[in-house]
């Protein structure tokens, strides 16, 4: 057995764990690497920029270079007697939309290692601090952090044929992988407030829902910062647009009111549309129809200040509802559909499907670079924000709110249609944003162990 193959192997399938990531960021920055890391796992995680940094302060001042940054700690803590320390001191020096990417090689597995050395496959030190999954979310939450995600990889250092490459690609969805796996990949997310309060676009999309107009306007909160509304005025065919030009005039003299129609159809393309002409630090989605009280928007935008997540949606399965504002079988699914997801992004998802999300514009464009290597597959526009929300770890909260009928127009949901749909989205999570990457850089070069 060749011992730089076989370490090399290992190494593709943790950076491509890392790299779901680290391609939609800035800059990779690893931290301190031990003296046994040679630099393989740096070398193959895809990132537009990459780093080395052996001081905190060069940490900080790469964050000042770059509007987000990760921080690669490969194996650190396997020998780290004060974590939390090492923690608080990374923190100190983070800005809000950076993150900490951690690799921890499993424990459980010191039997392996020592192995290892003593047939000359390892000439590393056998780790000396014991690390679960617990522990570090319980040291995470001691050093304001967050952790956003957690994914086990590479079942088999060795590839085994095909075998090999079959276990590690099932190691997200295999149970039995946090005990087997070679090493666990965990995203934090540091928790800072904001000190400012930053500019807010709120996009509403619009489709025959001309008595709601006046509405709208009238309903957006003062939320103490500067504001911009966005209407996206979609093929109506009860005079909304002609309504929406009669009442700017009346109302721009609270924000900026912007107005276009769309070219394509639907929702998603709707959001699209206005985000992309948004000039807002923070990006949200209002519905027309007003079933998402206006009011409420102060509950998502103090929830982005307060610094507890970084992704804000909507939850409307909390409350009772009003009259009749979702039919049994459109709630059933709806609850069916919100813990099928949060069980496949391993993220708290109350609801997939509350229009109105809060995130930042750097981060959506972020997510419309994943986008465009992902795939242009989801007809709602909920999915194409939640998965990136959850694979980029930007940190998901829910605002629970009441679910109002509507005053005016009917809805464009098709249960068993939509439905369909939806259960179709759920197996593209499962399968394209579950399942463990193919190392596929490393296999282009042919340079994989048998």
């Amino acid at each position: 057995m060749n011992a730089q193959r076989i370490a090399r192997y290992a190494f593709s399938w943790i950076a491509a764990e890392v790299s779901t990531l680290s391609r939609y960021y800035d800059c990779m920055v690893q931290w301190r690497p031990r003296v046994e890391d040679k630099g393989q796992l740096l070398e193959l995680i895809d990132s537009p920029k990459k780093v080395v940094a052996t001081e905190f302060d060069e940490i900080k001042a790469l964050g000042h270079q770059h509007q987000a940054i990760l921080v690669l700690v490969n194996g650190n803590f396997n020998y780290d007697h004060d974590i939390q320390a090492t923690l608080a001191s990374l923190h100190s020096v983070l800005h809000r939309a950076s993150r900490v990417v951690l690799v921890s090689y499993n424990s459980y597995l010191n039997w392996v290692y020592k192995a290892a050395n003593w047939m000359g496959l390892r000439k590393d030190e056998l780790p000396t601090t014991f690390i679960t999954r617990g522990t570090l979310n319980t040291l995470a939450r001691l050093s304001q952090f967050e952790v956003v995600r957690s994914r086990p990889t590479c079942v088999s250092p060795l590839r085994l044929k095909s075998l090999g490459n079959l276990l590690n690609r099932s190691a997200g969805v295999n149970p039995l992988s946090r005990l087997t796996s070679l090493a666990e990949v965990t995203v934090l997310r540091p928790q800072i407030s904001s000190a400012q309060r930053p500019s807010l676009s709120i996009v509403v999309p619009t489709r025959n829902e001309r008595g709601n107009i006046r509405a709208v306007l009238e309903r957006i909160p003062d939320l103490g910062c500067s504001l911009e509304i966005i209407f996206v005025e979609g093929h109506s065919k009860d005079g909304t647009w002609e309504e929406i030009q009669r009442l700017i005039p009346e109302y721009q003299h609270r924000f900026p009111i912007l107005a276009m129609q769309q070219t394509g159809i639907g929702k998603c393309d709707a959001v699209r549309l206005g985000f992309s002409q948004a000039s807002g630090e923070l990006l949200t989605i209002l519905d027309a129809d007003l079933t998402m009280p206006p009011e409420l928007l102060g509950r998502f935008y103090d929830a982005y200040l307060s610094g507890l997540g970084d992704f804000v949606n909507g939850n409307r399965l909390t409350y009772p509802m009003e009259g009749k504002a979702m039919r049994f079988l459109n709630r059933l699914g709806n609850i069916f559909f919100a813990k099928a997801l949060s069980a496949v992004l391993e993220a708290p998802l109350g609801d997939s499907l509350c229009g109105t999300k809060l995130v930042t514009n750097s981060a959506y464009k972020r997510m419309v670079h994943w986008r465009g290597d992902f795939g242009d597959f989801d007809p709602f526009g909920d999915f194409e924000l939640l998965f990136p929300a959850a694979t980029l770890g930007l940190g998901i909260i829910d605002i629970p709110i009441r679910y109002r009928d509507r005053t005016y127009g009917s809805t464009n949901i098709s249960r068993f249609r939509h439905g369909f749909i939806l259960l179709k989205m759920t197996a593209v999570g499962l399968f394209r944003v579950r399942l463990s990457p193919n190392p596929v850089n490393l296999q282009a070069t042919g340079n994989l162990p048998q």
